[in-house]
């Protein structure tokens, strides 16, 4: 279906090296008009479940300043454009967990908050694992857990873990294992 809505007039509010917000005016599918705030992310969202051969995973934590409050995830980070996706997700794994991995798997394609954002984001499974130190970005002060991947699919069930990709991602690895469609 093509796209209804009509941009009248756009102009940037805010900017900086991850974000652009726009302030825009438009006319709705309804022909009604009205304005809209739309937030342009300059990366693409990475997230990795890491499980090795006795069905372990890692979730690192860290205090989210928009939240203010502790969250537990899966390793998550940013591709910038340009970069290949499968290669910012084995960064991201590597500098938050310490973690490469010989096998990597598609696990799912979201946009993560389409009524305001154009967001975007992707992940993977990462078996066949080894370790090596941690390297974390300069602004990330992370505690890292090795956890049973049943009890990190239990803590995005029962809203332990809250942050959505993460959500996103154990609860289609339950429904993947589920299907047989992915081998621990």
């Amino acid at each position: 279906m093509r796209d209804q809505w009509k941009t009248l007039h756009q102009e940037i509010a805010y900017d900086n090296p991850w974000i652009a917000v726009s302030h825009r005016k438009v006319i709705a599918p309804t022909g009604k008009e009205g304005i809209y705030g739309v937030v342009n992310f300059k990366n693409t969202a990475v997230a990795i479940v890491p499980i090795d051969s006795q069905g372990n995973t890692w979730l690192v934590g860290q205090q989210r300043y928009p939240i203010s409050r502790y969250s537990w995830e899966v390793p998550e980070g940013g591709a910038p454009t340009g970069q290949s996706l499968l290669a910012a997700a084995q960064r991201e794994l590597r500098e938050e967990t310490g973690i490469l991995a010989g096998m990597w798997t598609s696990l799912l394609h979201a946009h993560m908050s389409n009524s305001v954002s154009d967001e975007y984001a992707i992940a993977f499974v990462a078996q066949q694992l080894q370790y090596t130190d941690i390297e974390p970005d300069d602004t990330e002060l992370i505690t890292m857990k090795k956890v049973p991947l049943t009890e990190a699919i239990d803590m995005a069930a029962d809203g332990q873990i809250s942050d959505s990709l993460s959500m996103m991602c154990l609860l289609k690895i339950r429904l993947m294992i589920e299907r047989e469609e992915l081998v621990l």
